[in-house]
């Protein structure tokens, strides 16, 4: 009964609603109307014919002649009469049989299932939330973060203003709250003052109401804020958002940080305390070919190969790890043994051509503009001819056409090109650009951008040597904010986690622990009281206290926690 009428509630509260049961009401006001005159026509004229009926019966005629029931104990004999039958007949085809049921589906069955999924979807937060993520709105990029906060165990709640979607996400296990983004009492619901961060994932203009709304409940709570143009970073910061995520500015210049061109040199990929984290292609460099004991990186400069990156796969880098052409070492060390590095490979000659970026949207342009930052010559094909005076104003050529054309891609260089970048956010294309450039310059290093990522694996199977997702750089930066600390982007899905030494690994070692065997982690750091140990990582001794930084996915972290907890 209290359900009920929390639906009756419902129902009733929206204007909308009032108004089709008003309409429902006069429909069947009329109907009622027709059968009342229909039964008093059908006095007269039996009272014309010398026949006698009570009010009942004629009620009782009206009905089973408009329902088409027509028993036929009741019959007229006149024509007047049958004329008569006939028209109550029609009309009631068309009354009972056909307007009746779409009138009342129409304004109150469909309004009613409206109300009872409207309510089968929480309106609001657990009374004991704390330290929550709220996210504006469930969507691709959503799902992805939300893997990552369900595997680090921190709680969320996705707001969705859609009770059909609401209650068909809450029905699948999705913390969903139905509400609107601009609505003050939707984030009230979500008990905002104790959350941990808000995320407004939704369009630019949304975004900044969102963050309005926030702001006049909470000053305190962190808000970061995803911005579709740069020139909305502005409107956000001043709207009340702490954060304010570029992210396909960010994605370009994520891409081009992995373009191989020039000299070969160690690119920061990100920063933990004083430790710098890098990565080093080893394509087409002295390095290849060699394990990781032969190259005496360590005795050369200081720094640690923690781990190799084989097409999208982190692996830990033990003694006897070899190195292809494939591989990416990543190093961890200071930014005194990182240019030390640098400075071994400026005797080796570099491949300065221009870079090749194909697709000439928002991604791509950023990437641009990164590598010409760094001086690095770029040449663009995009199919899109009214991009032609835009992209000129950044790349030093640019070709108009499509893609699978090879005298095309001949003219813009790819035969000599150090590295491809894909930038279209169609993932079908990338795959087929990259198989279709690895088949025409196989020793080319190709960065490609994936929408999706459930397609990483088949990018990575094409031959693309780096792939990275919208949705990824957004987790990973979010969580980054969510942690306190800068961001680390080792590659898709990759993500560094601190955790304390658990008991099970006291004294031991490392290597001894059997981490990345056992979780697939790959431990890149061992932080004690004073700072970061400088032993071998894997000859380091684990003594309580100290703190595993370490590099792998969300679910790798779980499988940590669950054998070692």
């Amino acid at each position: 009964m209290k359900f009920l009428a929390s639906q009756l509630s419902y129902l009733l509260e929206r204007q909308e609603n009032r108004r089709n049961l008003r309409s429902l009401s006069a429909y069947l006001a009329f109907l009622t109307a027709t059968v009342v005159a229909y039964s008093i026509v059908f006095h007269v004229l039996m009272l014309y014919e010398g026949q006698q009926h009570s009010w009942l019966t004629g009620l009782y005629w009206t009905l089973t002649v408009m329902s088409t029931l027509g028993f036929g104990d009741i019959t007229f004999h006149s024509d007047l009469g049958r004329l008569f039958s006939i028209a109550v007949l029609m009309s009631g085809i068309v009354l009972l049989l056909v307007m009746l049921p779409f009138v009342f589906i129409r304004f109150f069955y469909a309004p009613w299932l409206e109300a009872q999924l409207h309510l089968r979807a929480p309106r609001e937060a657990a009374k004991d939330a704390r330290g929550h993520v709220i996210l504006c709105g469930y969507d691709e990029f959503a799902q992805g973060l939300i893997e990552r906060l369900a595997d680090l165990g921190i709680p969320y709640y996705a707001i969705e203003p859609d009770p059909a979607r609401a209650s068909a996400l809450h029905a699948d296990g999705v913390s969903v709250v139905l509400g609107e983004v601009d609505a003050r009492s939707t984030f009230e619901g979500l008990r905002t003052s104790h959350a941990r961060l808000i995320i407004a994932n939704l369009d630019d203009a949304v975004n900044t109401n969102a963050t309005l709304t926030v702001r006049e409940i909470s000053s305190e709570v962190p808000i970061a804020a995803l911005a579709e143009d740069k020139d909305s970073i502005d409107i956000l910061e001043l709207a009340g958002a702490n954060y304010v995520l570029p992210l396909k500015h960010r994605l370009g210049q994520q891409l081009s940080r992995r373009v191989m061109v020039g000299t070969h040199q160690a690119h920061e990929v990100g920063r933990f305390n004083e430790l710098v984290i890098a990565e080093l292609p080893v394509h087409d460099t002295p390095l290849a070919g060699r394990t990781v004991a032969d190259t005496r990186l360590r005795q050369l400069t200081g720094l640690n190969i923690v781990a190799v990156s084989e097409r999208g796969r982190l692996l830990p880098a033990r003694a006897d790890t070899l190195l292809t052409e494939s591989s990416v070492a990543v190093l961890v060390g200071n930014e005194e043994q990182i240019a030390s590095l640098d400075a071994i490979f400026v005797i080796y000659e570099p491949n300065e051509n221009p870079v090749l970026v194909i697709g000439g949207g928002k991604v791509g342009r950023a990437c641009m503009r990164a590598l010409k930052q760094r001086n690095v010559p770029v040449h663009v094909l995009d199919r899109d001819p009214k991009l032609r005076p835009l992209l000129s104003q950044i790349a030093d050529r640019v070709f108009v056409g499509d893609a699978a054309d090879r005298e095309i891609l001949t003219r813009a260089g790819l035969a000599d090109a150090p590295s491809v970048v894909l930038t279209t956010n169609d993932d079908a294309i990338n795959i087929f650009l990259t198989v279709y450039c690895r088949r025409l310059n196989p020793t080319t290093r190709i960065v490609s951008r994936i929408s999706r990522e459930r397609n990483l694996e088949a990018i990575h199977r094409a031959g693309a040597d780096f792939a990275l997702s919208y949705t990824t750089l957004g987790a990973t930066s979010l969580l980054s904010l969510v942690h306190g600390r800068e961001i680390v982007l080792a590659g898709e899905g990759i993500d560094l986690f601190v955790e304390r030494v658990p008991e099970k690994l006291l004294g031991r070692s490392v290597r001894d622990g059997e981490i990345a065997t056992l979780s697939g982690l790959n431990v890149i750091s061992v932080q004690g009281a004073e700072g970061p140990r400088v032993d071998p990582i894997h000859e380091t001794k684990l003594c309580e206290g100290d703190e595993l930084v370490m590099l792998g996915s969300a679910h790798q972290l779980a499988e940590f926690r669950k054998i070692f907890a």
